[in-house]
């Protein structure tokens, strides 16, 4: 086989990757989309929230946008090596391009703004937890929202079972939700839910990236090889 052939089927390979990780970022979208009421919804309640979060609901849309874009980049580079036309191979590597270097500003801004991101997070602790405090068993809408969210990540409250302290919910029934207290029966008290010390929704949210960041960060060094070799060989075979 010449070489040619190998640099087209190498350049149909990696836009085969690209086409399938862009329609995998449209489905974890379209999920988050529906399941934006638990994973979103109580921001949509919180007053004052830090301008940086205040557009967080629509991750959701950003990923199908993204992925969408992603999806068509893979199939540009694919009709493009395969029928060798160098006006879709040469839209292809600029798109690509520019998607790379993008994602490098990215990284880069991250890395010079992470000494701000813990004093951000406190900011978002403290007003998570006033909004629990002033609505919790008083707002249906945000009350159900936060059930549902500790069901969902068996938590309690953003930090944790103090969040309810001196919520309508504990002032009217002395108790605490259920979700605060992980083993027996019967009412949850403020004595078991400070005996059994159940992690707020936010910590079991760190706490699974923390698990899964070898594999986060496998499939980024996975992607940007993809990506650089894409470049490569689009770059090649325009030559």
């Amino acid at each position: 086989m010449s070489c040619k052939g190998i640099l087209k089927i190498l350049m149909v390979l990696f836009n085969i990757a690209i086409f399938f990780a862009g329609a995998a970022s449209v489905v974890i979208g379209v999920l988050v989309v529906i399941n934006k009421k638990n994973v979103f919804g109580t921001l949509d309640n919180i007053k004052d929230l830090p301008p940086q979060l205040s557009h967080l609901a629509n991750a959701g849309y950003l990923l199908v946008a993204v992925g969408a874009v992603i999806t068509f980049m893979g199939f540009l580079g694919c009709c493009g090596a395969c029928c060798e036309n160098k006006c879709m191979l040469m839209t292809f590597f600029i798109i690509i391009f520019i998607v790379f270097v993008v994602e490098v500003i990215a990284a880069v801004l991250i890395l010079f703004y992470e000494p701000k991101a813990e004093e951000l997070l406190n900011e978002i602790r403290k007003k998570v937890a006033e909004n629990i405090q002033k609505n919790y068993g008083d707002n249906d809408i945000i009350t159900n929202t936060w059930n549902e969210t500790m069901a969902l990540l068996k938590c309690c409250g953003y930090n944790n079972y103090t969040d309810f302290t001196g919520s309508p919910y504990v002032n009217h029934t002395s108790q605490y939700p259920q979700f605060c207290c992980s083993t027996g029966s019967g009412k949850c008290d403020l004595g078991k839910a400070e005996s059994q010390k159940v992690n707020g929704c936010f910590d079991v949210v760190v706490e699974r990236v923390k698990n899964n960041s070898a594999l986060l960060g496998g499939i980024a060094v996975c992607v940007a090889a993809i990506e650089v070799g894409s470049m490569i060989v689009s770059f090649i075979l325009l030559k």
